[in-house]
């Protein structure tokens, strides 16, 4: 089998949805433009990846596909992915303003085609451990900007019968630990909550709001500060009972760091940000040696989170998946990403990343494309 096509199309989102009144401020993006690639084969057999867009880096991305990466592909056998693998990973070493997400996106699309030509989903290929795995709903900051859309937003998870619920929050402390406080009440003792941060505080604020996460028995504080402030990081591990999530920003091959220096209690990773579904499986056979648990974090891309949910069938090491604001489960039948009646995402039956892509929707917000290479 070799590869003979790489097609790419720009998909457009408004940003309207992202904002709870529907209107999107003058400062920001207003539209999410997110490639969709297609790898054919000589086999007939295609598979499918997409990028992440709500920065305005979807064009970016939509051109470097093609001009970087290209002749990386064609032509190969898209059944050796180690070998692709290693290959746009040492390329990507002089790829400055690029990271691992590249060569992630391209990744799957190959291991989307060798479930095809298995025919099985890619977990299976991989060895299943489950068919579905728990799932927590995120609420963003821009869900949460008082008291009373932070208690809506916990009756609508309740509602939705998700298994935990995440609050991302970046406010000072003293107009966020409330916040916190309220969700508890609202959702009850015993219900998994978690705190997202986005790496945006210094320590002694994190330090603060740990603190109130403790009282609160909250699952875990995600990257509360910057994940390449290990030091910090460290601290913080040793000063606090909640649990800390971090590394979700860190390359595979930083996790040592985080590992040796004692610096977090549960790592994190996607197929994204960790080197498609090859470097997950190394990510996930590093945390297994090392006693760690690797919580998966959403892709906010719906081709991606499929992707995630592939590899979280694998592994005992994530006990939760993420959903995250439902404008980013778009283009696909059966709304395969959606929370079910028991609170987790199923396993879809098909072959791959098992994508029915509804093409008429992905034709009605196609802005772009592209075929073969620019040079």
């Amino acid at each position: 089998m070799r590869i003979t096509e790489i097609e790419t199309r720009l998909i457009r989102l408004s940003a309207e949805a992202w904002f709870p009144d529907g209107i999107v401020p003058q400062n920001s993006i207003p539209y999410w433009d997110f490639p969709l690639v297609t790898v054919h084969t000589d086999e007939g057999i295609e598979g499918y990846t997409m990028g992440y867009a709500p920065l305005g880096q979807g064009k970016a991305n939509f051109h470097s596909i093609h001009d970087v990466f290209y002749y990386d592909l064609v032509g190969k056998n898209p059944l050796d992915t180690q070998a692709i693998w290693q290959t746009i990973r040492f390329k990507n070493r002089h790829l400055y303003i690029l990271s691992e997400a590249f060569y992630a996106e391209l990744d799957i699309a190959l291991w989307d085609i060798k479930g095809k030509k298995a025919n099985m989903p890619i977990a299976e290929l991989l060895g299943k451990m489950r068919d579905k795995v728990p799932l927590y709903m995120t609420s963003p900051p821009v869900q949460l900007q008082d008291l009373e859309a932070v208690k809506n937003q916990g009756k609508l998870c309740l509602s939705r019968k998700y298994a935990g619920w995440k609050l991302q929050l970046t406010g000072s402390p003293d107009i966020e630990i409330p916040k916190l406080q309220l969700a508890r009440h609202v959702v009850g003792k015993g219900f998994p909550l978690m705190l997202d941060c986005s790496g945006v505080y210094s320590y002694l604020n994190a330090l603060k709001i740990g603190r109130a996460l403790d009282e609160l028995e909250y699952e875990w504080f995600e990257e509360p500060i910057p994940d390449k402030d290990i030091e910090h990081l460290k601290k913080l591990t040793a000063n606090l009972k909640t649990p800390v999530l971090a590394a979700e920003t860190a390359s595979l091959f930083d996790l040592p760091q985080y590992v040796n220096n004692g610096a977090v209690d549960i790592l994190r990773g996607d197929t994204h940000l960790k080197g498609g579904i090859t470097g997950m499986i190394k990510t996930l056979g590093f945390c297994e040696i090392h006693g760690y648990e690797l919580e998966i974090h959403t892709a906010a891309s719906p081709i991606l989170d499929l992707a995630n949910l592939q590899i979280g069938c694998t592994t005992h090491l994530s006990k939760f998946l993420e959903a995250h604001h439902p404008m980013f489960r778009f283009g696909l039948i059966g709304d395969p990403l959606d929370v079910k009646e028991d609170g987790c995402q199923h396993l879809p039956s098909g072959p791959g990343l098992g994508a029915n892509i509804d093409w008429d929707w992905m034709d009605n917000h196609t802005i772009d494309k592209l075929k073969g290479c620019t040079y």
